[in-house]
């Protein structure tokens, strides 16, 4: 993604322009732009992020999330000694709990086998939505975080629906919010982003926090490297028999 003299440059570019002459996929384009641009997000083969989660109030533990093109994803949690491994290939998605009691590795269910598989589209649902058979909707001007953004409200090809806020000055992504059905039940979860910084030219978020609507558990995640592009092995995804 571009450097911050570069994103200036393209936001006094806009300035005075009304928003609602702002059509969606401008508002899209700019937000790719800020980041560093769509060519470039694109190019980006794979993702290895390091950093530390709090799981309990007060406790911290390492984390690892690994991302693959086309659609592998991996993230390890070490806790007490302990690694929990949440993996998809593409095709399956598993778990590894040696906290439960159990050492071998367990098919999720087809909900959050269903979540597994969303987390591992390395560019998220706004890049190429119209092929992905995604629609999106410009809702006006927000507040979200004490900032003032846009809400896109993106109707994902199987009916989920997502609200993502992006500041209207930067275009860069504030909040997520996210509606699923789980277990019968109607779920609203949200997630948070923050402290975004250049990696190789790209701008990334280092702070993430998520968690259901209105719960008071977090799980919150500070991104503390970032690597692109790194050699990952298809066989790190599988799940071990």
């Amino acid at each position: 993604m571009l450097r911050k003299s570069l994103i200036a440059c393209a936001l006094l570019a806009v300035a005075g322009v009304p928003a609602s002459a702002q059509s969606v996929d401008e508002i899209i384009a700019k937000s790719f732009v800020a980041q560093g641009g769509l060519d470039k997000i694109k190019a980006v083969s794979s993702v290895r992020m390091t950093g530390r989660m709090v799981v309990l109030p007060g406790m911290e533990a390492p984390i690892v999330l690994e991302l693959k093109r086309p659609k592998s994803m991996r993230i390890d949690i070490s806790i007490q000694g302990m690694t929990i491994v949440q993996a998809y290939d593409g095709t399956d998605a598993w778990l590894l709990n040696p906290m439960s009691g159990r050492n071998t590795a367990e098919a999720l269910p087809a909900e959050m086998a269903k979540l597994a598989e969303e987390q591992a589209d390395m560019d998220g649902p706004l890049v190429d939505y119209k092929a992905k058979g995604h629609t999106v909707e410009l809702l006006g001007k927000e507040t979200a975080e004490g900032t003032e953004c846009y809400a896109l409200k993106v109707t994902e090809k199987d009916g989920d629906v997502s609200l993502f806020y992006l500041d209207t000055d930067t275009h860069l992504t504030v909040k997520q919010v996210s509606r699923r059905t789980i277990r019968g039940s109607e779920v609203e979860s949200d997630t948070v982003v923050g402290d975004w910084k250049q990696v190789d030219g790209m701008l990334f978020p280092h702070s993430i926090d998520s968690g259901q609507t209105g719960a008071p558990q977090r799980q919150k995640m500070t991104i503390e490297r970032i690597e692109l592009n790194v050699p990952l092995d298809d066989t790190r995804f599988k799940m071990p028999k």
